[in-house]
Order: C-alpha cells, then structure tokens, then sequence
C-alpha cells in the first residue's frame, strides 16, 4: 500500500520534470492568451485556410468542387465526371471525420484508398451527411468540398499502408516547436489518424530526421504492417515545410497552432489543414515534453515577431535530439 501511494505521488511529479503539457495548461496557458477567438474562423473552416494559404503564396490541393446545396449531391455523377481519384472534406471538420479518399472507379461508383467500394447511392449519402453537419464543429451545417488527390513521396512509401502520411508542425509565437509524421497502417484503414491505430513518429527539427515511433501509445521501432525502421528517414523538403508552417502561422495571427502537411510526389510539402486546438500525442511520438520548449521560446520572444528566418533557424538549432523521455514516461 505504501509502495502504491508512491508511485501515485511520484508519476505526475515525473511528468512535470518531463515538461509534459497537459490539456487544461494547454488550453488555460496558451490557446486562451494566444489564440483570439475571432480567428478560430480561419482554421476550423478548411476553404477559408485554403484562401490565406493561396494569397501567401503557399501550396495547398487543388479545389475540384464545392458542394453546398442537396441538388449539388443529386448532381454528383457529372461534377465528378470520369474522375478516378479526388478526396471528399467536410469544410469544418475535425479529427478525420468525415474524409474520404478516392483511389479508382467501378462500373457503379469508386473505390476507397483501403479497398472499399462506395457506390454513387452511397457517396451522395455521405455528401448528404456532411452538408447536415454530421461531422462538422458543433454540428452546424457545412461544405463539402472536393480536392484532388495528392501523389505519396516515395520517401515514405516503405513505412506506410492504404494511404497518405501527413506531417504536423506545432507552431507558438511563430517559432517551430515541435514535429511528427503520421503513418497509416492497416489498422487505421489507409488513415493517418492516431486513434484509428497510425503510428506516430517524431521529427528532429533541426536534420527533419525521424527520431522514433509509437503506435497505440507502445513505442515501435518498426511499422507494425511493413516491418521496416521508422527511426531515421529524413523528410524531403524540410527546410521548405518549416518555413511554410511559420509564413501561414504569421497568416492565422494564432499564437498556438498546428500546421499539418503532406509530402507529394512532384510538388513537395502541401498544407492540409491548420488547428487552433492541436492535440497533445506529438509529445507521445516525440518521447518528450513540449513545455521546456513554450517556455523556452517565451524566453527569447521580442518585441517584433520573428521572421521566417529567424523562426526556423532558431527551431533548427535549439531543438536537437535531446532529453528524450525514457520507455516509462511513454508508454
């Protein structure tokens, strides 16, 4: 019983030496004082974010269409046309909800990135749905809007199942703060969504080298589908990503926010989509706490914001690969 109590005592004491960032400090500490509410606007609304991302030169997926009104669902089979692969977003959507990925055409619909038919019947269903606000915020009624599909790096392509990793970038104060790649595994269905069942891995900002990954909150040395190392791929275009995170954070006016791209074949890093909320596994996929790294940024705030150089320069070489938490505190 002594022993027990102990450890009760000993385990949040841990994590506060870690610099683990829990939800209420994060909401209390640094999304009330640095996000104003009247910009949440721009990052819970995806076509909104596309806008700033387009007139600040930084490269998002094409717009197909925008589906706003039920007779656009009904109209469905000519908007798409012989279109094989596109994706389907609700625009105020959150968590992956709501997303699907086209990957190739039947005689009477398409076929999903995890090999699941969806026929017309059923894709006007799910069009449906999201103009009703099924997934969106709050359940208000939405968007749908359909985007081309973007092609994988074949950089990732060892170390990924069904579909298409993306990247997150947690920027504060307009300095890179942290980074992780999400895989998709056969688990999360093609998805890189955590909770599904993807593996997280943690980026080193300054070589944009994974560090390490974790799958289900397990550290994992392989991906659990394709076995091949998740440690050290270096992500293509690093230098380009972290400065698009910091120009499109300056664009939000978000002091706290993450920024989450994917890696395309011929275009490089593209903007996904933006998150006044980021959640707080990057800390798991890291192996390390994020507050010793707010704070250290608080520390060297001035008076003017940074510029992009600045930004990431001082994210590349403050943020090594360093005090990484031991199994315990990540599991």
């Amino acid at each position: 019983m002594v022993r027990f109590r102990w450890r009760c005592w000993a385990w949040p004491r841990e994590l506060r030496q870690a610099g683990i960032l829990g939800m209420n400090q994060r909401n209390a500490s640094y999304i009330l004082p640095h996000n104003p509410r009247q910009y949440f606007a721009r990052v819970d609304d995806k076509l909104l974010t596309k806008q700033i991302c387009e007139q600040a030169g930084i490269p998002v997926p094409h717009t197909l269409a925008v589906l706003e009104r039920q007779g656009d669902v009904r109209r469905i089979a000519g908007i798409l046309g012989d279109r094989a692969e596109f994706v389907v977003k609700p625009t105020q959507g959150s968590g992956g909800r709501g997303i699907l990925v086209i990957a190739g055409r039947t005689a009477g619909g398409w076929i999903t990135s995890a090999g699941e038919e969806i026929r017309q019947a059923d894709m006007q269903y799910h069009l449906s749905a999201i103009l009703a606000g099924l997934y969106s915020l709050g359940g208000r009624p939405d968007r749908a809007v359909i985007e081309e599909r973007l092609t994988r790096h074949g950089a990732l392509a060892h170390v990924t199942v069904g579909g298409t990793p993306d990247i997150r970038v947690v920027v504060y104060r307009n300095v890179p703060a942290m980074a992780m790649v999400r895989l998709p595994t056969v688990a999360s269905r093609g998805r890189a969504n955590l909770h599904q069942g993807a593996v997280a891995a943690g980026i080193d900002l300054s070589s944009g080298r994974t560090t390490g990954g974790v799958c289900r909150s397990r550290i994992v040395d392989t991906h659990p589908d394709t076995h091949q190392p998740i440690a050290g791929i270096v992500i293509p275009g690093w230098q380009e990503l972290l400065a698009a995170s910091v120009r499109l954070a300056t664009r939000l006016e978000l002091g706290y926010v993450g920024i989450d791209f994917v890696l395309d074949e011929n275009r490089g890093p593209i903007v996904l989509e933006a998150n006044a909320r980021p959640g707080l596994a990057i800390q798991i996929a890291n192996r390390r706490g994020l507050l010793h790294r707010l704070r250290a940024i608080d520390s060297d705030a001035l008076p003017r914001l940074f510029s992009v150089s600045e930004a990431t320069g001082s994210a590349r070489h403050r943020w090594r690969d360093r005090h990484v938490l031991g199994h315990a505190s990540a599991r």
